[in-house]
């Protein structure tokens, strides 16, 4: 009798294991089928329509995983346009990762910030994209003297489902903020409440996108990094990481990268260990001019070596200086 119920134990021992084993695989092997899916095949990309000869700025260097490591994030909107075209940048920014130092730094670009087009004339840098990513993450490079080897694009939709997928965000909104417009029929429209709140996905759009107040897009940049803060944070909890698989899934139609999912796994487990130092706007206030060429309105850069310094500046600054952001309050410093 006790020999059969120690069988009794060992197999329900085993069943156990068994099952975990078979949830881990089965986890596992969702996951990086999700993670293939992020990077796009040559008929499904979003550049597809874009001709070989646009296409000639030469691949980014490849990350080794030693040494930082940089990511161009990009939010386009593509409402208006005809099929096959690109949308220029809605919005773009920096993610540097350093496995190093285990810091992670934002830096926001402002769209219309005039830089030389790599194979083209110079233009507001948000069209770069319409010349393919290795054009964007060129252009972008040589503003900040830093190499891209990375990109992430993704729309409106992409961003909404990304949100909901992770069920939300808390988060303070600063002011009240309103904007209407007849041309997408109001379905963009902006109508958010001052004060702390659960943001899904729609609304959290609305924040990052809203930049009609006195200063415009560069209160924006700095909305979008300090929501950056908070989502990544909400990746983070368990809760999310199990749901990994789900949030892949529902976000995966609406995005591409040039990551494979090796630079995946190593970025996440980068990404894991590290912690979000100092942010900044791109170009600087103390380094931007805004001026007009013909009738476009445009951001030059007074000073691109001067630039650049600050962004080494901030690589190599001493861990006891990293910036007292708190997610959410907009309590940026490091921009005056």
């Amino acid at each position: 009798m006790k020999i059969r119920k120690k069988r009794i134990v060992v197999w329900n021992v085993v069943t156990v294991v068994l099952i975990m084993i078979t949830s881990a695989a089965y986890y596992f092997t969702s996951i990086y089928n999700g993670l293939e899916g992020l990077q796009k095949s040559p008929e499904d990309s979003p550049f597809k329509e874009i001709s070989p000869s646009e296409l000639s700025v030469a691949e980014p260097p490849k990350w080794t995983g030693t040494e930082p490591v940089n990511i161009l994030l990009m939010g386009v909107d593509g409402r208006g346009l005809v099929k096959g075209e690109i949308p220029r940048s809605d919005s773009m920014m920096v993610v540097s990762l350093d496995p190093v130092k285990h810091k992670i730094h934002l830096f926001s670009i402002l769209r219309d910030t005039y830089v030389e087009i790599p194979g083209f004339k110079k233009n507001r840098i948000n069209t770069a994209i319409t010349h393919g990513p290795n054009t964007a993450m060129k252009a972008v490079g040589d503003l900040l003297g830093i190499p891209i080897q990375y990109y992430v694009y993704t729309d409106f939709q992409g961003f909404i489902k990304l949100v909901d997928a992770v069920d939300g965000v808390d988060f303070y909104v600063e002011k009240d903020m309103y904007y209407s417009s007849k041309a997408d029929k109001h379905e963009y429209d902006i109508d958010l409440k001052k004060g702390g709140q659960h943001l899904d996905g729609i609304k959290a759009l609305q924040y990052v996108r809203f930049r009609h107040d006195a200063t415009s897009d560069y209160t924006r940049t700095e909305r979008q990094r300090e929501f950056f803060k908070v989502i990544a944070d909400k990746f983070t909890s368990t809760t999310s990481i199990m749901k990994l698989p789900s949030i892949i899934e529902q976000v995966s139609p609406f995005v591409d990268t040039n990551l494979s999912v090796d630079d995946m796994w190593k970025l996440a487990s980068v990404g894991y260990k590290s912690t979000i130092g100092e942010t900044a706007q791109i170009p600087t206030m103390k380094l931007l001019k805004e001026t007009y060429v013909g009738k476009m309105a445009v951001l030059t850069v007074t000073s691109e070596k001067d630039l650049k310094d600050y962004i080494q500046s901030i690589f190599n600054q001493p861990e006891e200086q990293t910036n007292l952001e708190t997610s959410g309050n907009l309590s940026i410093k490091n921009e005056n």
